[in-house]
Protein backbone atom coordinates (compact mmCIF):
# COMPACT_ATOMS: atom_id res chain seq x y z
CA UNK A 1 0.00 0.00 0.00
CA UNK A 2 2.81 2.39 0.89
CA UNK A 3 4.68 1.63 -2.34
CA UNK A 4 1.50 2.14 -4.36
CA UNK A 5 0.91 5.49 -2.63
CA UNK A 6 4.49 6.65 -3.25
CA UNK A 7 4.32 5.71 -6.94
CA UNK A 8 1.00 7.50 -7.34
CA UNK A 9 2.50 10.60 -5.73
CA UNK A 10 5.48 10.40 -8.10
CA UNK A 11 3.19 10.19 -11.15
CA UNK A 12 1.05 13.04 -9.87
CA UNK A 13 4.10 15.19 -9.15
CA UNK A 14 5.52 14.68 -12.63
CA UNK A 15 2.19 15.59 -14.22
CA UNK A 16 1.59 18.57 -11.94
CA UNK A 17 4.87 20.29 -12.91
CA UNK A 18 4.92 19.05 -16.49
CA UNK A 19 6.72 21.99 -18.10
CA UNK A 20 9.41 22.05 -15.40
CA UNK A 21 9.76 18.29 -15.71
CA UNK A 22 10.22 18.52 -19.48
CA UNK A 23 12.81 21.30 -19.05
CA UNK A 24 14.62 19.19 -16.46
CA UNK A 25 14.64 16.15 -18.75
CA UNK A 26 15.92 18.14 -21.74
CA UNK A 27 18.66 19.88 -19.76
CA UNK A 28 19.76 16.56 -18.28
CA UNK A 29 19.69 14.94 -21.73
CA UNK A 30 21.95 17.61 -23.22
CA UNK A 31 24.55 17.38 -20.44
CA UNK A 32 24.52 13.57 -20.43
CA UNK A 33 24.65 13.50 -24.22
CA UNK A 34 27.82 15.59 -24.12
CA UNK A 35 29.21 13.33 -21.40
CA UNK A 36 28.48 10.29 -23.58
CA UNK A 37 30.15 12.00 -26.55
CA UNK A 38 33.23 12.65 -24.43
CA UNK A 39 33.35 8.99 -23.38
CA UNK A 40 32.98 7.85 -26.99
CA UNK A 41 35.80 10.19 -28.06
CA UNK A 42 37.97 8.66 -25.33
CA UNK A 43 37.18 5.17 -26.67
CA UNK A 44 38.01 6.35 -30.21
CA UNK A 45 41.35 7.76 -29.06
CA UNK A 46 42.21 4.47 -27.38
CA UNK A 47 41.27 2.50 -30.51
CA UNK A 48 43.22 4.87 -32.77
CA UNK A 49 46.30 4.59 -30.57
CA UNK A 50 46.14 0.82 -30.91
CA UNK A 51 45.86 1.11 -34.70
CA UNK A 52 48.43 3.81 -35.36
CA UNK A 53 51.09 3.24 -32.72
CA UNK A 54 51.36 -0.39 -33.80
CA UNK A 55 52.32 0.89 -37.26
CA UNK A 56 54.83 3.46 -36.05
CA UNK A 57 58.30 3.11 -37.48
CA UNK A 58 61.33 5.22 -36.65
CA UNK A 59 63.41 6.08 -39.71
CA UNK A 60 67.18 6.43 -39.37
CA UNK A 61 68.35 8.28 -42.49
CA UNK A 62 72.01 7.82 -43.41
CA UNK A 63 74.45 10.36 -44.75
CA UNK A 64 75.39 10.37 -48.43
CA UNK A 65 78.97 9.24 -47.67
CA UNK A 66 78.10 6.58 -45.09
CA UNK A 67 80.67 3.77 -44.95
CA UNK A 68 80.21 0.05 -44.42
CA UNK A 69 81.99 0.35 -41.06
CA UNK A 70 79.57 3.07 -39.95
CA UNK A 71 76.60 0.89 -40.98
CA UNK A 72 78.00 -1.91 -38.83
CA UNK A 73 78.13 0.50 -35.88
CA UNK A 74 74.52 1.52 -36.46
CA UNK A 75 73.34 -2.09 -36.70
CA UNK A 76 75.31 -2.97 -33.57
CA UNK A 77 73.42 -0.26 -31.66
CA UNK A 78 70.10 -1.48 -33.08
CA UNK A 79 70.94 -5.07 -32.07
CA UNK A 80 71.69 -3.82 -28.56
CA UNK A 81 68.28 -2.06 -28.41
CA UNK A 82 66.67 -5.24 -29.69
CA UNK A 83 68.29 -7.33 -26.96
CA UNK A 84 67.15 -4.72 -24.40
CA UNK A 85 63.54 -5.27 -25.49
CA UNK A 86 63.09 -1.83 -27.10
CA UNK A 87 63.28 -2.76 -30.79
CA UNK A 88 61.01 -5.41 -32.29
CA UNK A 89 62.80 -5.61 -35.63
CA UNK A 90 64.50 -3.43 -38.23
CA UNK A 91 65.48 -3.56 -41.88
CA UNK A 92 67.69 -1.61 -44.20
CA UNK A 93 66.17 0.30 -47.13
CA UNK A 94 68.50 1.09 -50.01
CA UNK A 95 68.27 4.19 -52.16
CA UNK A 96 66.67 2.17 -55.00
CA UNK A 97 64.07 0.71 -52.62
CA UNK A 98 63.36 4.16 -51.14
CA UNK A 99 62.84 5.62 -54.62
CA UNK A 100 60.56 2.76 -55.62
CA UNK A 101 58.44 3.30 -52.50
CA UNK A 102 58.43 7.05 -53.14
CA UNK A 103 57.09 6.59 -56.69
CA UNK A 104 54.36 4.27 -55.44
CA UNK A 105 53.40 6.62 -52.59
CA UNK A 106 53.17 9.68 -54.85
CA UNK A 107 51.88 8.01 -58.01
CA UNK A 108 49.04 10.54 -58.12
CA UNK A 109 51.60 13.38 -58.41
CA UNK A 110 53.71 12.49 -61.48
CA UNK A 111 55.38 15.93 -61.65
CA UNK A 112 56.73 15.52 -58.13
CA UNK A 113 58.11 12.07 -59.01
CA UNK A 114 59.72 13.35 -62.21
CA UNK A 115 61.36 16.30 -60.45
CA UNK A 116 62.74 14.20 -57.60
CA UNK A 117 66.01 12.46 -58.44
CA UNK A 118 66.83 9.12 -56.88
CA UNK A 119 69.85 10.68 -55.19
CA UNK A 120 67.54 12.88 -53.10
CA UNK A 121 66.29 9.85 -51.20
CA UNK A 122 68.93 8.54 -48.76
CA UNK A 123 69.48 5.07 -47.46
CA UNK A 124 67.78 4.37 -44.16
CA UNK A 125 66.95 1.88 -41.48
CA UNK A 126 63.27 1.31 -40.69
CA UNK A 127 62.83 0.40 -37.03
CA UNK A 128 59.72 -1.11 -35.41
CA UNK A 129 59.45 -0.78 -31.64
CA UNK A 130 58.14 -3.10 -28.96
CA UNK A 131 56.45 -0.16 -27.25
CA UNK A 132 55.63 2.32 -30.02
CA UNK A 133 55.08 5.16 -27.55
CA UNK A 134 58.79 4.97 -26.60
CA UNK A 135 59.89 6.09 -30.06
CA UNK A 136 62.21 8.74 -28.57
CA UNK A 137 64.53 5.98 -27.30
CA UNK A 138 65.91 5.59 -30.84
CA UNK A 139 66.77 9.26 -31.22
CA UNK A 140 68.47 9.29 -27.82
CA UNK A 141 70.50 6.18 -28.65
CA UNK A 142 71.88 7.70 -31.85
CA UNK A 143 72.44 11.23 -30.54
CA UNK A 144 75.91 12.14 -29.29
CA UNK A 145 75.23 15.72 -28.24
CA UNK A 146 74.22 18.97 -29.90
CA UNK A 147 75.67 21.17 -32.59
CA UNK A 148 76.58 24.82 -32.10
CA UNK A 149 73.10 25.90 -33.22
CA UNK A 150 71.39 23.52 -30.78
CA UNK A 151 70.51 20.77 -33.27
CA UNK A 152 71.05 17.07 -32.42
CA UNK A 153 74.48 15.71 -33.31
CA UNK A 154 74.05 12.14 -34.45
CA UNK A 155 76.55 9.30 -34.45
CA UNK A 156 78.78 8.79 -37.49
CA UNK A 157 76.84 7.83 -40.62
CA UNK A 158 73.46 9.05 -39.35
CA UNK A 159 72.04 12.16 -41.00
CA UNK A 160 68.77 12.41 -39.04
CA UNK A 161 66.27 10.34 -37.09
CA UNK A 162 62.61 10.89 -37.90
CA UNK A 163 59.96 9.82 -35.42
CA UNK A 164 56.51 9.19 -36.87
CA UNK A 165 55.26 9.07 -33.29
CA UNK A 166 55.76 12.84 -32.94
CA UNK A 167 53.08 13.44 -35.57
CA UNK A 168 50.76 11.03 -33.78
CA UNK A 169 51.39 12.75 -30.46
CA UNK A 170 50.25 16.05 -31.94
CA UNK A 171 47.16 14.40 -33.42
CA UNK A 172 46.21 12.73 -30.15
CA UNK A 173 46.91 15.95 -28.27
CA UNK A 174 44.24 17.66 -30.40
CA UNK A 175 41.82 14.77 -29.91
CA UNK A 176 42.41 14.77 -26.15
CA UNK A 177 41.72 18.51 -26.11
CA UNK A 178 38.45 17.90 -27.97
CA UNK A 179 37.49 15.22 -25.47
CA UNK A 180 38.31 17.46 -22.50
CA UNK A 181 36.38 20.38 -24.01
CA UNK A 182 33.34 18.18 -24.57
CA UNK A 183 33.41 16.88 -21.00
CA UNK A 184 33.90 20.44 -19.68
CA UNK A 185 30.82 21.60 -21.58
CA UNK A 186 28.97 18.55 -20.25
CA UNK A 187 29.98 19.53 -16.71
CA UNK A 188 28.64 23.06 -17.26
CA UNK A 189 25.40 21.60 -18.59
CA UNK A 190 25.23 19.25 -15.62
CA UNK A 191 25.49 22.20 -13.21
CA UNK A 192 22.62 23.91 -15.02
CA UNK A 193 20.59 20.68 -14.86
CA UNK A 194 21.25 20.26 -11.14
CA UNK A 195 20.20 23.85 -10.41
CA UNK A 196 17.02 23.29 -12.41
CA UNK A 197 16.33 20.05 -10.54
CA UNK A 198 16.85 21.86 -7.23
CA UNK A 199 14.44 24.65 -8.21
CA UNK A 200 11.88 22.15 -9.48
CA UNK A 201 12.00 20.16 -6.25
CA UNK A 202 11.61 23.33 -4.17
CA UNK A 203 8.61 24.41 -6.26
CA UNK A 204 7.03 20.96 -6.04
CA UNK A 205 7.54 20.83 -2.28
CA UNK A 206 6.04 24.29 -1.88
CA UNK A 207 3.03 23.37 -4.02
CA UNK A 208 2.35 20.23 -1.94
CA UNK A 209 3.25 21.70 1.43
CA UNK A 210 -0.31 21.39 2.76
CA UNK A 211 -0.70 17.68 2.07
CA UNK A 212 2.80 16.85 3.31
CA UNK A 213 2.08 18.88 6.47
CA UNK A 214 -1.07 16.85 7.07
CA UNK A 215 0.84 13.61 6.54
CA UNK A 216 3.41 14.68 9.12
CA UNK A 217 0.64 15.51 11.60
CA UNK A 218 -0.82 12.02 11.31
CA UNK A 219 2.55 10.39 11.96
CA UNK A 220 4.30 10.06 8.59
CA UNK A 221 8.07 10.29 8.81
CA UNK A 222 10.06 12.99 7.08
CA UNK A 223 11.65 10.37 4.85
CA UNK A 224 8.23 9.05 3.83
CA UNK A 225 7.01 12.51 2.76
CA UNK A 226 10.19 13.37 0.90
CA UNK A 227 10.92 10.14 -0.95
CA UNK A 228 8.38 10.86 -3.75
CA UNK A 229 10.28 14.04 -4.64
CA UNK A 230 13.56 12.14 -4.77
CA UNK A 231 12.04 9.45 -7.00
CA UNK A 232 10.52 12.10 -9.27
CA UNK A 233 13.94 13.64 -9.80
CA UNK A 234 15.53 10.21 -10.40
CA UNK A 235 12.84 9.29 -12.94
CA UNK A 236 13.39 12.59 -14.76
CA UNK A 237 17.14 11.89 -14.75
CA UNK A 238 16.59 8.43 -16.22
CA UNK A 239 14.33 9.84 -18.94
CA UNK A 240 16.98 12.45 -19.70
CA UNK A 241 19.67 9.78 -19.92
CA UNK A 242 17.50 7.64 -22.20
CA UNK A 243 16.95 10.65 -24.44
CA UNK A 244 20.71 11.29 -24.48
CA UNK A 245 21.42 7.68 -25.48
CA UNK A 246 18.88 7.98 -28.28
CA UNK A 247 20.58 11.20 -29.37
CA UNK A 248 23.92 9.40 -29.61
CA UNK A 249 22.38 6.75 -31.88
CA UNK A 250 20.84 9.46 -34.08
CA UNK A 251 24.17 11.32 -34.24
CA UNK A 252 25.95 8.09 -35.16
CA UNK A 253 23.51 7.38 -38.01
CA UNK A 254 23.07 10.89 -39.41
CA UNK A 255 26.46 12.49 -38.77
CA UNK A 256 29.27 10.03 -38.09
CA UNK A 257 28.33 7.35 -40.63
CA UNK A 258 27.65 9.93 -43.36
CA UNK A 259 30.26 12.64 -42.84
CA UNK A 260 33.13 10.25 -42.01
CA UNK A 261 32.07 7.29 -44.16
CA UNK A 262 35.14 7.39 -46.42
CA UNK A 263 37.58 7.68 -43.50
CA UNK A 264 35.91 4.80 -41.67
CA UNK A 265 35.89 2.64 -44.81
CA UNK A 266 39.58 3.30 -45.46
CA UNK A 267 40.45 2.45 -41.86
CA UNK A 268 41.75 5.95 -41.11
CA UNK A 269 39.49 6.14 -38.06
CA UNK A 270 37.75 3.25 -36.32
CA UNK A 271 33.94 3.18 -36.53
CA UNK A 272 31.68 4.00 -33.61
CA UNK A 273 29.48 0.96 -33.23
CA UNK A 274 26.18 0.44 -31.47
CA UNK A 275 28.15 -1.63 -28.96
CA UNK A 276 30.27 1.41 -28.10
CA UNK A 277 27.16 3.44 -27.32
CA UNK A 278 25.60 0.63 -25.29
CA UNK A 279 28.89 0.36 -23.38
CA UNK A 280 28.70 3.98 -22.14
CA UNK A 281 24.90 3.96 -21.69
CA UNK A 282 24.85 2.38 -18.18
CA UNK A 283 27.20 5.09 -16.90
CA UNK A 284 25.02 7.81 -18.42
CA UNK A 285 21.82 6.36 -16.94
CA UNK A 286 23.40 5.82 -13.54
CA UNK A 287 24.81 9.36 -13.55
CA UNK A 288 21.45 10.83 -14.54
CA UNK A 289 19.48 8.98 -11.87
CA UNK A 290 22.04 9.30 -9.08
CA UNK A 291 22.86 12.99 -9.54
CA UNK A 292 19.18 13.94 -9.83
CA UNK A 293 18.22 11.92 -6.75
CA UNK A 294 21.10 13.24 -4.64
CA UNK A 295 20.35 16.83 -5.70
CA UNK A 296 16.69 16.41 -4.77
CA UNK A 297 17.54 14.87 -1.38
CA UNK A 298 20.07 17.61 -0.53
CA UNK A 299 17.60 20.29 -1.60
CA UNK A 300 14.87 18.86 0.60
CA UNK A 301 17.23 18.57 3.57
CA UNK A 302 18.39 22.17 3.20
CA UNK A 303 15.25 24.01 2.22
CA UNK A 304 12.25 21.96 3.31
CA UNK A 305 11.63 21.74 7.07
CA UNK A 306 8.38 19.86 7.15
Amino acid sequence: MRLKFILSEVAAGLRRNLTMTIAMILTTAISLGLLGAGLLIAREISAMKTIYYDKVQVSIFLTQDVTAEQKQGIEKELDKLKSDGEVKNYFSESRDEAYKRFKKQFAAQPELVQNTPKEALPESYRVSLVNAERYDIIKKSFTEGKTADGQPKYMAGVDTVRDEGQVLDRLFSVLNGLRNATIAIAAAGAIAALLLISNTVQLAAFTRRTETGIMRLVGASRWYTQVPFVIEAAVAGIFGAALAVGGLFVTKALLIERSFASMIKSGTIPPITAGDIWAVSPLMIAAGALLAAVTAWVTLRLYVRQ
